[in-house]
């Protein structure tokens, strides 16, 4: 007979074995990650039997060694201590091109070449020609359209949503979201403020940043963000820290978006009533807050609710869809999300969702929560967005009970 203890004690061991080798193998990934990235789309492109010419073969391949280098140089200046933009916007760059590439070669390499060999096109050499040109072709059409769907003014994307506890003189509340704007290396300063006006456009009640505001300080990013500050709403303009705020001094963003007017809901509510009826509109810092070593930051929902009456509805606004969880048992009636970016590059999206229990769009946690998760109004990054648009959300609010018409 085994000893339960010792059983426990074992499966403790091998648990703690798995563990220790795949933080070990996580070590490896910032180095791994780069020589896919490039060495996956040379050997497609240029060493699978094409025959190019030598100065061809060469000079492609010494392009790719010289990506391979220099885009984790440029973002560690760009991203690192020193936070170079152009640097930044060099690496941030390559990334997207280089993870573009990297995908339709994995797709084409094995897809398009397996229907050229059973359609009996040509020989090796042709046919690993026409895959070459192909995902050339695929990779530059994708990058451009990507930096074109990236820059522009998100479209408006509404959504209606019915809240059971909603009263009857709540229906018909308009909430615009806007988040992940990501101010950063490339000046967006008109950008924001046409954001800006496309918000103002739809006369909402309330509107919401749900966080990741900027990459870099406040300071340095001030020009970008200022024209949040002519943002209007009839009842309220709130907004929750996201992590990449915990990178880049986040006490200082809270203090800019409250000098701009808006209410930063740090771990707390406000009430926005209507027709007689109330909503409880609640924030809580980003899951990330407590790691930052920021005194007084963390995801403390029991304190975002503490006073409101639990018979009302309650709207959460929480930067990363994870939170749901806790909102769920927390019996918030609707929680509000960015983080995502829905992807921004495709199919990035399966990646996220080994992290976040959504991607995008409007989705049913427990009995009472739902969740909608916005694929952001900005980008992160690679300045690409591929099969994963931006959005500005504009979600009204709907009760099962609606009020009587007006004679």
């Amino acid at each position: 007979m085994t000893d339960t203890s010792e059983a426990r004690s074992a499966d403790g061991t091998a648990q703690g074995a798995r563990q220790s080798g795949l933080s070990r193998l996580m070590r490896y990934v910032p180095v791994i990650a780069p020589v896919l990235l490039w060495a996956v789309p040379c050997v497609v492109l240029l060493h699978a039997g094409q025959h190019w010419p030598l100065p061809v073969t060469l000079g492609g391949t010494a392009l790719f060694v010289i990506g391979l280098f220099v885009m984790p140089l440029a973002m560690v200046r760009g991203h690192g201590r020193r936070q170079q933009d152009r640097a930044a916007v060099v690496g941030d760059t390559l990334l997207g091109a280089s993870w573009v590439l990297f995908t339709w070669s994995v797709l084409l390499g094995v897809l398009l070449r397996l229907a050229l060999t059973v359609a009996g096109v040509g020989d090796g050499q042709s046919r690993a020609r026409i895959v070459g040109y192909v995902v050339l072709g695929v990779a530059a059409v994708l990058l451009a359209w990507g930096y074109h769907e990236a820059r522009r003014v998100p479209r408006v994307r509404q959504v209606d949503v019915q809240l059971p506890r909603l009263g009857p003189g709540l229906d018909g509340t308009r909430v615009a979201l806007i988040t992940d704007t990501h101010y950063g290396p490339l000046d967006r300063a008109r950008w924001s403020e046409r954001v800006c006006e496309t918000v103002n456009s739809l006369e909402a009640d309330l509107v919401c940043h749900t966080g990741d505001i900027a990459d870099g300080t406040a300071e340095r990013r001030r020009a970008q963000a200022v024209p949040l500050g002519t943002v209007r709403a009839t009842r309220a303009r709130v907004y929750v820290t996201g992590n990449h705020e915990y990178y880049s001094e986040a006490q200082g963003w809270v203090d800019l978006m409250d000098e701009l007017g808006w209410e930063p809901l740090r771990n707390r509510h406000l009430l926005v009533e209507r027709g007689g009826d109330t909503l409880v509109v609640a924030g809580v810092d980003d899951v990330t807050a407590e790691s930052s070593g920021l005194a007084g930051h963390r995801a403390h929902l029991a304190g975002a609710l503490d006073g409101a009456d639990p018979d009302l509805p309650v709207l959460l606004l929480a930067h990363q869809p994870k939170f749901v969880d806790r909102a769920a048992a927390g019996g918030v009636d609707l929680q509000l999300s960015g983080h995502t970016h829905g992807g921004q590059i495709w199919p990035f999206h399966h990646l996220v969702r080994i992290d976040q229990p959504t991607v995008a769009g409007l989705s049913r946690h427990g009995t009472r929560t739902l969740l909608y998760t916005s694929r952001g109004t900005g980008f992160w990054g690679p300045p690409f967005r591929v099969f994963a648009p931006s959005e500005i959300t504009l979600l009204v609010l709907r009760s099962p009970q609606r009020p009587p018409a007006q004679p």
